[in-house]
């Protein structure tokens, strides 16, 4: 006897075995970074601990606030 797969089938079953692998992958990252946060609460070790911060870069227009209100006054 042989067995017959049939090829609609198969299609159903590809996409259910990638779910499957990114749903157990997401869970064991989560988990990952739980433990590891843990572990450093524990250990006392800051992961910012060597980070630089730098400031935010604000880029304004030339017109300033005053003259963009002045405008929005004409316009009603």
């Amino acid at each position: 006897m042989r067995l017959y797969i049939d090829p609609s089938a198969v299609s159903y079953v590809i996409p259910a075995i990638a779910g499957v692998a990114v749903v157990v992958g997401s869970w064991l990252f989560l988990h990952f970074r739980r433990a590891k946060s843990k572990v450093s609460k524990k250990l006392g070790i800051d992961e910012n601990a060597g980070k630089e911060v730098e400031e935010d870069i604000v880029i304004k227009d030339e017109q300033t606030e005053e003259e963009i209100k002045d405008g929005q006054n004409k316009a009603d």
